[in-house]
């Protein structure tokens, strides 16, 4: 076997040594690319495009909830969607900001005018969750569910003794007296308490009010379970706050014999929709790069004035 000569030249030395590392990045590239292609089609086959009749559409509120557009979208094509008889929504949620439970009881509620609409609450359906609940036709839950917790909070962490051990001290020049109220290095009192105190009070009211106004109960009844309190699906049944003991069997039971819905139906989850190619291809992404950077997963933590029910340190 001959040895190949070897080159004199360094131009071509330099050159050759420039094709061959080329050449081996667009093999990486190439590995890559395949890979990518891979993923999509995996996502394709694994979810493919949906081709229903007639059939029940379910919801899911998983989590903290916010104002989302798209979810909005989602179940404004259901009540335009004439293969969709009924629509479930499945709750297991603490709650999130007041903003997010309104958003989502308005929206539920105008859905329930054209479709039959029944809430299913798995462990926890509180708070904003709860109020997203009322906005349907009739809700389940387990004997041993947590609902409730009706009201309305701000939280503020007053961090003055910290700032002033380690010599930190701020200032600043507002417009207004209220102006960026209350900050966080001084306690809540005085006029910054008593305006976030209005806004709380302003939000809680409207939360009973459409209490009252959807379960059918005086007033005074919902006023007096809306302190804040948890309770067992079971106590939520006596209290009136839901309508019956039970999960998705007996929510669809119900839609037959009381809305006339078709038995055996299909169901079929509308939201969230599924992640497919590239969609699936960037939540995986998405999931390691969250991991790699050392990111909690799950969600998003709020800030705000917040309907929500949490366990968690007083001080």
């Amino acid at each position: 076997m001959t040895e190949q000569p070897a080159i004199s030249d360094p131009h071509a030395a330099i050159a050759s040594e420039r094709y061959r590392r080329s050449r081996g990045l667009w093999r990486v590239l190439a590995f890559v690319a395949l890979g990518i292609a891979v993923l999509v089609g995996l996502g394709r086959f694994a979810l493919p495009e949906r081709g229903l009749g007639d059939h029940i559409a379910r919801l899911v509120i998983d989590g903290a909830i916010s104002t989302d557009t798209k979810r909005l979208e989602a179940i404004r094509e259901l009540a335009e969607d004439d293969r969709v008889k009924a629509v479930i929504v499945a709750i297991n949620s603490p709650g999130g900001s007041t903003a997010g439970g309104e958003e989502l009881y308005e929206a539920l509620n105008r859905l329930r005018e054209v479709k039959p609409t029944v809430a299913v609450i798995k462990e926890l359906g509180a708070s904003a969750a709860y109020m997203a609940a009322i906005g349907t036709d009739r809700i389940f839950a387990r004997r041993l569910s947590i609902v409730g917790s009706i009201g309305v909070l701000y939280q503020h962490v007053n961090a003055g003794k910290l700032l002033d051990t380690i010599g930190l001290d701020f200032d600043k020049v507002a417009s207004g007296p209220l102006k960026a109220e209350p900050d966080f290095n001084e306690p809540l009192d005085g006029a910054p308490r008593a305006s976030i105190a209005a806004l709380v009070d302003d939000s809680f009211q409207w939360f009973v009010d459409i209490v009252a106004e959807r379960r059918n109960l005086a007033r005074p009844e919902a006023l007096a379970l809306a302190d804040g309190r948890i309770l067992s699906g079971r106590v939520g049944v006596q209290s009136g706050l839901i309508d019956a003991i039970g999960g998705e069997t007996e929510a669809i039971e119900w839609l037959e014999a009381e809305r006339g819905i078709a038995a055996d139906l299909e169901i079929d989850t509308a939201w969230p929709e599924p992640d497919t190619g590239f969609s699936l291809l960037g939540t995986i992404l998405g999931g390691q790069a969250r991991a790699a950077l050392g990111l909690p997963e799950g969600p998003i933590t709020l800030d705000g004035l917040v309907s929500l029910w949490q366990v968690g340190p007083r001080s």
